[in-house]
């Protein structure tokens, strides 16, 4: 358990910030395996709920314009919900269970975006809702949606600041329910807690870091590489389960 500071747990936090807003699937998909190196699986979702609330807060401070209404209702109502179903049903499953899924959904959503990267498909109300309704539930499940979120995006080809305020929105809503749901699970311990203004910090600095990237360096590039480390730490994940 994280009972005491641990700086390469920051540093790895501050680097999963970095990365998951410059390549634009949030930094869940990478704190998740992290935090559960240091935690049980159940702690990790806790823990995860509250630094990605942090994390959507300083992105809507940096990146606030451009926010497109269609797609909060779309794919943002679905992933409330379904967020809500998730979260319950992780209070049910066996920790080892959930980690075996999460190396299993790291793995196949960071090749499922290496090859959409050439492949996107066309705009659909009803594509848009199921995505919204899937990213929830992983979110809930597995503490990471924001892939699966990015693939349904990727179709409306929003300007850099539009992609990240939208998401950014979403994830807030999907994060402030299963927070709630998480500490009536238990997830959410009290020695967590010091780690709060720690990861308030990380976001904030963790953010800003990427925008400025975002500014300088392709991100087509960036995530690609970013989607390999994905998937690396899906294979690791998976293998550490068993």
């Amino acid at each position: 358990m994280l009972r005491d500071i641990q700086p390469a747990f920051l540093l790895l936090t501050f680097l999963a910030e970095v990365t998951g807003t410059v390549g634009g699937f949030g930094s869940s998909v990478f704190f998740v395996p992290v935090a559960a190196l240091y935690l049980s699986m159940y702690s990790a979702l806790g823990l995860t709920a509250l630094f990605h609330l942090f994390s959507n807060l300083s992105k809507l401070l940096l990146f606030r314009s451009g926010l497109q209404r269609h797609l909060l209702l779309y794919l943002g109502v679905p992933a409330v919900v379904m967020v809500l179903a998730g979260s319950l049903l992780a209070g049910r499953l066996p920790e080892a269970l959930l980690q075996r899924f999460l190396g299993v959904f790291l793995v196949l959503s960071s090749l499922l975006l290496l090859w959409r990267q050439t492949s996107i498909s066309p705009q659909s109300q009803a594509a848009t809702i199921f995505g919204g309704a899937l990213s929830g539930l992983a979110a809930g499940l597995l503490g990471t949606g924001g892939a699966i979120r990015g693939i349904t995006m990727a179709s409306f080809n929003l300007e850099k600041s539009a992609f990240v305020a939208t998401s950014a929105f979403i994830d807030l809503c999907v994060d402030a329910t299963r927070t709630v749901v998480y500490y009536r699970n238990g997830f959410i311990q009290k020695d967590l807690l010091i780690y709060v203004p720690f990861l308030l910090l990380i976001a904030l600095l963790g953010t800003w870091a990427g925008q400025r990237i975002l500014r300088h360096v392709p991100q087509t590039r960036f995530r690609q590489l970013s989607l390999l480390l994905v998937l690396a730490i899906g294979v690791f994940t998976l293998w550490n389960s068993f």
